[in-house]
């Protein structure tokens, strides 16, 4: 199973594909992945091929098309509206770790399969390389009418489910590779890496903006290059202390990440001076393993010269690339206490890998990267107020230098910095065809936006201070320190109110809405000392996409949202259950409720153990403005929703681990997770299955341990592409109040 590297194809690959049959004038990528799955004979098998996406097409080789023209595909067929990727995360691969992506249809889930890719980053492109191809469907269709329509029902859609003829010859190929040892480790130097050499606008992967967060850093030690932070936002408190290092590192975050996890030991000596010595004891859905470590002894006491721990690593990659690994001590019954060690638990820390932008012309990539822990209060303040030596010798130093040590190692082996192999193939039609913004994608780079915690008092740039931005672009962050923002915020929510208006009818006089008439099985707080309730804040806690956002990427503060939000229901439920809008006990078909002119549901369905459903209902005091955003996502189609539905999520007050897990970029949620949508009479309902990707169920899972703990702000909006449809507008908010539970009632629908 040899291959030769892939190269970039420019108008010979094109012309050679476009005689293949398979669609014109669309752009194309390829690349190598594992296509993973199980025979008729229950054997699992493993084959190395190439797979070829163009226009709504995406196709399967034996062997590299280009190199091999008029090579027929074993599989293809069309990415259709049914078809959708989840991200299942690593898996152990004869011998070596990929990432798995796994095909299903919405409609029939036992049509499945499954392909494997080198790094996490290359997974996530090729979903949004699929999704680009099931935009081109859906922009065909718009063009197309009923006889488009007819000819993409009557096309087959891709099916990776299963085995092909000849189940003997597959069961020697799948013995074959795994005696020669060519399986993940071929595909890491065969890697598809599509984001270097795609169109800009369409996969590139840049920062997205820097959260303004509550914490306040103050840097109180530089190392080799690296800079040691402590918050002092919180350090009087009496609790732990938050420390972190940040440090600029020449490589990709795919890189960064692979060494972070990387448990081997003979990399971990060249970069690791306290961990050095680990062992996966476990892992488990492909987010989440549990590790074994021992301390090296310089950094421990006479009396302790021999010390173990044990710790779980959770990781996820943000839709805007950025990678979050958070680390927590653990327990596990395969490695119980051992004799001669102290067993001891490690500092509670976390990483975060960025991309960072290059200048233009310059191929070098650059990341960020921070690891922040907690440390005792005492310790901390004791190790500052003698400035000897002894912090040197500590355990929680030794993490800090850990960024340090990770940034020197990558820059002495640049063979470990993964390069570009993929083939891509654009056209001038496909790039034509895809310039409407209702069936273009997200640009990643600006899909996200800060969320203000609302009690910052702080305009700390700190991560951003290392990026190498123009110094006009970070004249646009906002400034909170700044006299005049005040009155900026009265300005830009005045604003707001009156271009958010636009989307409602201006000719019906606008009906009053009381709230009393409308009742949840959650309760509206009184006040701010109110607990397991919600209310509904202002949108000035989120940053948005300002009027002049595609000239100049200014983005503004959200003023009052659209929708009033009228009730909250929080369910405990067995299966998770959709349309609940339709049941005759729900408030949408109640006599008030049928008299309001639009309501939007959005039914959050939780997966746990019981599962819970979060109903949240906004209602608008006039009809919906026809030809207006709103109007286009109430009525569009499915694939449009899912391209312009967005969250941002705001952890005002909680627990710092799960602020870093939650983050404060927002989402597009149905490219994140399975939404279907309802429309019907005077209402539209969104289900949102937060259990149909593992990176939510992750996230979801730790933050259901401190969710009565926590305050978290969310606003609900929808994506503005276009100039007409810019500044952008807050749909909706909710402040859910450290929820409990327990208080769930049975939603008896």
């Amino acid at each position: 199973m040899e291959t030769t590297p892939l190269r970039t194809s420019g108008s010979e690959g094109s012309e050679q594909h476009s005689s293949s049959g398979s669609g014109s004038g669309s752009g194309a990528v390829g690349g190598w992945v594992y296509h993973l799955g199980v025979n008729s004979i229950g054997h699992e098998y493993c084959h190395l091929r190439y797979l070829f996406i163009r226009g709504k097409y995406i196709e399967m080789y034996k062997r590299d098309p280009n190199e091999n023209p008029g090579i027929k595909p074993i599989r293809k067929g069309v990415a259709g509206p049914t078809l959708l990727v989840e991200e299942i995360g690593r898996r152990k691969v004869n011998h070596g770790d990929v990432y798995v992506l796994r095909f299903y249809n919405r409609l029939d889930e036992e049509k499945k399969g499954e392909i494997a890719c080198a790094t996490a980053g290359e997974a996530r492109n090729w979903m949004e390389a699929v999704d680009h191809a099931k935009q081109q469907a859906e922009y065909e269709l718009s063009r197309g009418g009923s006889s488009a329509r007819n000819k993409l029902n009557m096309e087959t859609e891709i099916n990776l489910e299963g085995h092909r003829p000849r189940v003997r010859r597959y069961a020697h190929e799948l013995k074959k590779l795994v005696r020669i040892g060519q399986g993940p480790e071929k595909l890491l130097r065969q890697s598809s890496d599509l984001g270097s050499s795609v169109r800009p606008d369409r996969y590139s992967e840049g920062d997205g903006g820097d959260a303004i967060e509550a914490h306040e850093w103050k840097c109180v030690r530089t190392i080799n290059g690296v800079r040691i932070f402590e918050d002092v936002a919180d350090s009087q408190s009496g609790k732990g202390v938050i420390v972190k290092s940040v440090g600029v590192v020449d490589a990709t975050a795919d890189t960064v990440f692979e060494v972070i996890l990387n448990v081997d030991r003979h990399q971990r000596y060249e970069w690791d001076t306290l961990t050095g010595d680990l062992e996966l004891i476990d892992s488990y859905d492909g987010h989440f393993d549990v590790v074994y470590g021992t301390y090296d002894p310089k950094y421990l006491t006479r009396w302790h010269s021999k010390r173990d721990f044990v710790f779980s690593r959770q990781w996820f990659r943000g839709q805007d690339g950025t990678y979050t690994i958070l680390q927590f001590p653990a327990l596990h019954k395969k490695k119980p206490p051992r004799s001669g060690y102290c067993r001891t638990k490690i500092n509670t820390s976390t990483w975060e890998i960025r991309r960072l932008n290059t200048p233009v012309g310059s191929n070098a990539p650059k990341c960020l990267v921070t690891q922040m822990l907690e440390i005792h209060s005492s310790r901390w303040f004791r190790w500052k107020k003698n400035h000897c030596s002894k912090f040197e010798k500590s355990v929680p130093y030794a993490l800090l230098c850990q960024v340090a040590g990770l940034k020197e190692y990558i820059g002495a082996n640049p063979g470990l910095k993964l390069e570009s192999v993929t083939t891509v193939i654009h056209s001038k039609i496909s790039d034509v065809s895809l310039s409407n913004g209702e069936y273009e994608d997200s640009e990643v780079q600006d899909e996200f936006y800060d969320a203000i915690a609302a009690d910052s008092s702080s305009s700390s740039e700190d991560e951003g201070s290392d990026n190498d931005e123009e110094p006009d672009k970070k004249e646009m962050k906002v400034k909170l320190k700044n006299v005049s923002w005040a009155i900026a915020r009265l300005a830009l929510k005045r604003t707001s109110a009156r271009d958010a208006n636009k989307e409602l009818d201006p000719t019906v006089t606008p009906m009053i809405i009381d709230p009393t008439q409308f009742h949840g099985s959650l309760h509206k707080g009184k006040d701010d000392t109110d607990t397991n309730c919600w209310t509904s804040p202002s949108g000035t806690g989120f940053m948005i996409r300002g009027k002049t956002y595609l000239k100049d990427n200014t983005k503004v503060m959200g003023g009052d949202p659209l929708l009033k939000l009228i009730a909250v229901d929080w369910f405990k439920v067995n299966q998770t259950i959709d349309r609940i809008a339709l049941h005759p006990r729900c408030l949408v078909q109640s006599e008030v409720g049928k008299k309001l002119p639009f309501i939007l549901v959005i039914n959050l369905q939780v997966p746990a153990k019981p599962n819970y459903c979060l109903v949240l209902y906004y209602a608008a005091d006039r009809p919906v403005k026809q030809s207006s955003l709103l109007a286009k996502f109430a009525d569009g189609s499915d694939m449009f929703r899912d391209a312009r539905f967005k969250l941002i999520p705001s952890i005002v007050e909680g627990y710092w681990m799960v602020k870093r897990a939650v983050g404060t970029k927002a989402c597009l949620l149905g490219k994140a997770v399975t939404c279907k949508y309802l429309r019907q009479d005077n209402f539209l309902e969104i289900d949102v299955d937060i259990g149909s990707s593992s990176v939510a169920r992750s996230v979801i899972g730790l933050v259901l341990g401190y969710v009565t703990s926590i305050v978290v702000d969310l606003a609900i909006l929808i994506e503005a592409k276009e100039e007409a449809e810019l500044p952008e507008y807050i749909l909706g908010t909710v402040r859910l109040n450290r929820l409990r539970p327990d208080s769930a009632t049975h939603s008896g629908i």
